[in-house]
C-alpha cells in the first residue's frame, strides 16, 4: 500500500509540537511549584488552588470530546483542523503570560482570577489540542506510515517537554538575578515558551497539505453521536481506560520531579542535569522505535517496556541519595514509557477505524479527543496529589531538605514512586487482556472498509 503522508507533512507536523509541549509541560509540571515556592502562598490558600486545578482540569477533560464534536464538523476552505489550531494556539499563549503574570492581587481576589484564568487556558489549549493530534490519522491508513509519524510527533513533543525540565531551574535562576525577582523570571519565561508555541505551531499549519478524497463525506457528528463513537466502541474504550491509567501514573512521577531534587536530594540543580540524561534516553527511545517494531510485536513490545518501568521503580524506591542509582532507574523508566506512550498513540488512532467498521463513522476529532482527556485527567489527578502531598509532608513549610522529616520523605517517595507504579502495572493488565486489534484484524478491518466504500485505498 502507498503512503498517502509526504515526507514534509511527516516533519511539518512533529516540529508543530515542540513549543506545544514546552507550553504543556510549562503549566501542567511547574504551575504548582510557581504558586508554593516562588509566590509562596500560605496552606489555606494552596488548598483553594489544588481543588481549582482539579476540578478546572477535570471539567476540561470532561470538555474534551465536546470539542471533538466540533472539529468533526467543521467544513472550511482552511480545512476541519486548521481553523482550530491557529485560534487555539494563540489564546493559550496568551492565557499562559496572564497565569504567570503578578497583577498585584491576593486573597480572594487572587483565587477567582486565577480560577477564570486557568479555565479559559484550558479551553483554548483544548482547541488546539483536539484539532492538532486528529490530524494525525488522516495523513496515513499504513500502521507503519503512522508509526513514523507518530514516533516524530512524539521525539519533537519530547524534545519540547525536556527542553523546558531542563532549563527552567537554570534559566529562570539566570532570569531572576537579572531581573532582581523571581516572579519577574518566570513572567518572561512564559512570554518566551509561549511565543515559541505560536511559532511552531505555524510550521504546522503553513506546512502541512491535508489530503481530500481518501474518506466517504459523512453526516455531523451530534452529541449523541459522540457519546455513541465512545462508549459503543469497545476497543476505544479499553485503550483510553488503559492510557488513563498510565497517565495518571507517569503525570505524578514527573510532577514530583523538582520537588524531589529539592526537598529528598538537597540540590535542585541536579534535576536539570537528571531531566538532561532523561530526555535524551526517551528521546533516543523514540528515534529507534520504528527499528524495534519491524522485529516485534506491539503486545511484545508493550511487555516488554512495563518490565522496564517496574524495574525503574523498584530501584528508584529504594535507592540511596546517588545520582548513579537514581540516574539508573530514571533511565529505566522513561526508556520504558517512551515506548508505551507511542504505543498508546497508535492503539488509540487504530481504534478510528474500528470504530467506523463497527459503528459506520470515523469520529476522528472525537476518538482522538480522547488522548488530551486522557492527557488532563491524568494531570488533575496528579495536581491533587501533589498538592496534597506538598502540603501533609510538610514541603510547604519547609525552606530546603533539612527541614524535611523522615515521615515526610517517606510520604513524598510513596506517592511519587508506588501510586504511579500500579496504576501503570493495572493499564498494562488491562491492554493484555482486553485490547485485540493486531495487524491481521487492522488490514481485514481496511479492506472491509474499502469494500463498503467508506475509505479508498491507493495501491
Amino acid at each position: 500500500m502507498k503512503t498517502t503522508a509526504s515526507h514534509n507533512n511527516r516533519y511539518t507536523f512533529g516540529l508543530g509540537t515542540i513549543g506545544r509541549d514546552m507550553l504543556f509541560s510549562l503549566v501542567s509540571m511547574y504551575l504548582m511549584f510557581y504558586l508554593t515556592d516562588i509566590l509562596q502562598l500560605p496552606d489555606n490558600m494552596l488548598w483553594w488552588l489544588t481543588g481549582i486545578l482539579l476540578a478546572a482540569r477535570i471539567f476540561d477533560a470532561v470538555n474534551d470530546p465536546i470539542m471533538g464534536v466540533f472539529v468533526d464538523n467543521t467544513n472550511s476552505k482552511y480545512g476541519k483542523f486548521k481553523p482550530w489550531i491557529a485560534v487555539g494556539a494563540l489564546f493559550t499563549g496568551v492565557f499562559t503570560v496572564l497565569l504567570y503574570t503578578d497583577l498585584g492581587l491576593d486573597g480572594t481576589a487572587y483565587l477567582v482570577m486565577f480560577a477564570v484564568l486557568y479555565l479559559l487556558f484550558d479551553i483554548s489549549f483544548t482547541a488546539n489540542d483536539i484539532a492538532y493530534w486528529s490530524m494525525l490519522p488522516s495523513l496515513s491508513m499504513d500502521q507503519k506510515e503512522r508509526e513514523k509519524i507518530g514516533a516524530f510527533a512524539r521525539i519533537c513533543a519530547n524534545i519540547g517537554l525536556f527542553a523546558v525540565v531542563v532549563g527552567i531551574v537554570p534559566i529562570t535562576n539566570a532570569l531572576g538575578s537579572y531581573l532582581g525577582s523571581m516572579k519577574e523570571a518566570y513572567f518572561v519565561f512564559a512570554v518566551i515558551i509561549s511565543l515559541i508555541m505560536i511559532g511552531g505551531q505555524c510550521i504546522t499549519i503553513f506546512g502541512v497539505k491535508e489530503f481530500k478524497g481518501v474518506f466517504k463525506k459523512e453526516e455531523q457528528t451530534t452529541l449523541k453521536g459522540m457519546v455513541q463513537a465512545i462508549f459503543k466502541n469497545d476497543q476505544l474504550l479499553f485503550t483510553a481506560i488503559s492510557m488513563a491509567l498510565f497517565m495518571i501514573g507517569y503525570s505524578i512521577t514527573t510532577s514530583f520531579g523538582l520537588y524531589f531534587f529539592k526537598y529528598a536530594y538537597g540540590d535542585e540543580n541536579m534535576y536539570s542535569i537528571f531531566a538532561l540524561v532523561l530526555g535524551v534516553s526517551q528521546i533516543l527511545a523514540l528515534v529507534v522505535f520504528p527499528l524495534f517494531s519491524k522485529r516485534f510485536s506491539r503486545k511484545t513490545l508493550y511487555a516488554g517496556s512495563t518490565v522496564l518501568v517496574v524495574l525503574g521503580y523498584a530501584i528508584f524506591f529504594y535507592s540511596p541519595m546517588n545520582m548513579l542509582y537514581i540516574g539508573t532507574a530514571g533511565v529505566l523508566i522513561f526508556l520504558g514509557q517512551a515506548f508505551i506512550q507511542l504505543l498508546m498513540l497508535m492503539f488509540l488512532s487504530d481504534t478510528i477505524e474500528y470504530g467506523q467498521w463497527k459503528l459506520g463513522k470515523r469520529n476522528d476529532s472525537v476518538t482522538l479527543s480522547l488522548q488530551p482527556f486522557i492527557n488532563k485527567i491524568g494531570n488533575a489527578i496528579a495536581s491533587g496529589v501533589v498538592g496534597a502531598t506538598v502540603i501533609i509532608s510538610g514541603i510547604s513549610r519547609a525552606a530546603s531538605a533539612s527541614d524535611m522529616t523522615e515521615e515526610g520523605l517517606v510520604i513524598l517517595k510513596a506517592a511519587m514512586l508506588l501510586l504511579p507504579l500500579l496504576c501503570i502495572l493495572a493499564g498494562y493488565l488491562i491492554y493484555r487482556y482486553k485490547y485485540k486489534i493486531d495487524s491481521k484484524m487492522y488490514a481485514r478491518i481496511l479492506a472491509d472498509l474499502e469494500e463498503r466504500g467508506d475509505i479508498r485505498l491507493e495501491k
